[in-house]
């Protein structure tokens, strides 16, 4: 399909103007659309401009309310939960990314467990949010079913993505990653391109392994990583989160008309609490140095640690704009214009 180049500003404005048009404040809108933009500045187009017409009918079908604030419901040393009344799941996660580095300043560590929120796109995101402020993050979500188990023929588990970040020079190193080989976001983005996945990421209909990102959006049976070791840890990811959250499993979101009001964790931890701490910086670094020092296979040039990609991109993306497939811009354009009613 075709595609042109946009502007991180002028797609920061344009997804803020549609979400004022949503009942969102000012500020509530430009925080939003900071991060969908940024999102698809870094490569994530996935989870940033083409999640975006999503994010903009769940707002329409109520699933996502633009006023609702979380509340604190326990509080119990460095542990804390919160209900976050299904408002946007970007400012709910940011929220609790900072109350997570907050009690980790006065405790060394902080966790924060939010029940009733909504998708937070890139969790990667979060684990930025935290590293760039000198904090170690660890932070995940549940989803509705949409793995396997492994040796199962229907899903029962969510994919669950899971971020660790760590501070490094004045970047990070962030891996971000779901429970499926793929995520959908990554698949229905692969599908948008009429491109194959890399690896097989599923199963077809029959049963079958595929690269078909559409034989596994149909099926919705996408592929454990690490096969019973992905399964096993998406299981335990959404206990932990359904129980330190006080929130819905995977069974009950998968029971609703759609995804919405998930569970998620922030942790993060105050570095500066360590013993170690002045030699911190210096050892990350030794350990990249000696990952550098691997010898590239015949289909790499350059051996990469998590989130290294995404410093080129964002550098690409910023002089010459962000890629995006022409005819969904154009459906984004038409949400700026007025309603009809």
């Amino acid at each position: 399909m075709e595609s042109i180049r946009v502007h991180f500003e002028e797609m920061k404005t344009t997804f803020s103007q549609i979400l004022l048009k949503h009942n969102f404040t000012e500020i509530n809108a430009g925080k939003c659309a900071e991060v969908f933009a940024g999102n698809s500045l870094e490569g994530v187009y996935s989870h940033g401009v083409y999640r975006f017409p999503r994010f903009v009918d769940y707002l329409q079908k109520g699933y996502v309310k633009p006023d609702a604030e979380p509340e604190l419901v326990h509080s119990a040393g460095a542990l804390e939960q919160w209900n976050g009344n299904l408002g946007p799941g970007i400012l709910n996660a940011g929220f609790c990314t900072d109350r997570a580095m907050k009690i980790a300043a006065e405790n060394g560590i902080g966790c924060v467990s939010i029940a009733n929120t909504n998708h937070w796109m890139r969790g990667g995101t979060y684990g930025w949010q935290a590293a760039k402020n000198d904090f170690v993050f660890i932070g995940w979500t549940n989803t509705e079913a949409n793995m396997p188990a492994w040796g199962a023929k229907n899903s029962r588990l969510g994919n669950n993505p899971l971020v660790f970040a760590v501070p490094y020079k004045n970047e990070a190193i962030v891996l971000d990653f779901a429970m499926t080989q793929f995520s959908y976001g990554k698949m229905e983005a692969t599908e948008l391109g009429n491109s194959e996945l890399p690896f097989p990421g599923g199963f077809d209909k029959d049963g079958k392994l595929t690269s078909s990102p559409s034989e596994i959006l149909e099926t919705r049976r996408a592929l454990p990583i690490g096969y019973w070791k992905g399964a096993g840890l998406s299981l335990l990811l959404d206990i932990l989160a359904t129980i330190l959250s006080a929130g819905r499993s995977t069974k009950e979101l998968s029971e609703l008309e759609a995804e919405y009001g998930v569970s998620q964790v922030f942790i993060a931890i105050d570095t500066k609490k360590l013993s170690n701490f002045p030699a911190i910086q210096s050892t990350i670094s030794a350990i990249i140095e000696d990952l550098k020092n691997s010898v590239p296979d015949e289909t790499h040039s350059e051996i990469r640690y998590p989130g290294e990609r995404v410093l080129q991109t964002r550098k690409e993306n910023l002089e010459l704009g962000i890629p995006v497939i022409h005819k969904i811009w154009k459906e984004i354009l038409v949400l700026t214009q007025p309603n009809l009613d």
